[in-house]
């Protein structure tokens, strides 16, 4: 059964989202502050967050950022319609995905089914005993985990994913829209901002110097690739 936290001050919008992912067998957990949802994230692995940005003693940002400190939980935030700051700075702290309001409960449904379904595909290859190397750099595709000079990396699901995705397919060039399409789906609503504040966030944990980066590449006016 897949484990759902709720994170809102609005009550209703809780109670909603609660009664319809109940419906589809789903076990909802609920916090209506950001210092609620941090003490029940530490707690208890979810399989994704649904985390609003306004909140109570401690905003979304805030939250995201510290969840961040100690696990790779799928979050999904909530912003305001059209505000495209809080978009990216939902990314920038390490969110999977985003939602804005007012939102279609079928769409949430829909994106929290989605990030499960990849996510289930990543235990999958659990099946699979893959690791790649690469220089510095080590990739346990069993695990999900990255090491760079024997040191552990925290990625995020999705910079795993993308990270994957380059390493498995070296000098491969990907445009910023196919990368968008593979990792994050055909039916994701966001825009090529989203790949490259990932690119960004991936450059910064496993670049000693992401400005001049190994690994993670531009080419220019086309897309990224993976250099070994």
């Amino acid at each position: 059964m897949a484990r759902v936290l709720v994170v809102d001050d609005e009550k209703m919008i809780v109670k909603g989202i609660r009664f319809s992912l109940e419906q589809d067998q789903m076990q909802v957990d609920c916090a209506y502050d950001g210092e609620e949802a941090l003490e029940l994230a530490r707690k208890t692995e979810y399989d994704v967050v649904l985390l609003d940005i306004m909140l109570p003693k401690m905003d979304g940002f805030q939250v995201c950022q510290q969840i961040r400190e100690f696990s790779n939980m799928p979050i999904i935030m909530l912003t305001a319609r059209g505000d495209d700051m809080d978009k990216i700075l939902g990314l920038e702290y390490g969110a999977d995905d985003y939602i804005t309001k007012p939102f279609n409960i079928l769409e949430v449904k829909a994106r929290i089914k989605a990030i499960m379904r990849r996510s289930q595909k990543g235990h999958a290859k659990e099946e699979k005993s893959a690791v790649i190397e690469s220089g510095d750099l080590m990739l346990d595709c069993e695990g999900r985990r990255c090491f760079i000079e024997g040191r552990e990396i925290n990625l995020t699901a999705k910079e795993f994913d993308l990270l994957e995705l380059l390493v498995n397919n070296p000098g491969k060039v990907y445009s910023r829209d196919n990368l968008l399409n593979i990792v994050w789906g055909y039916e994701y609503p966001g825009d090529v901002r989203t790949v490259d504040v990932h690119v960004r966030r991936l450059r910064e944990k496993i670049e000693s110097s992401p400005s001049e980066p190994k690994y993670v590449h531009t080419k220019w006016g086309v897309g990224y690739y993976f250099k070994n």
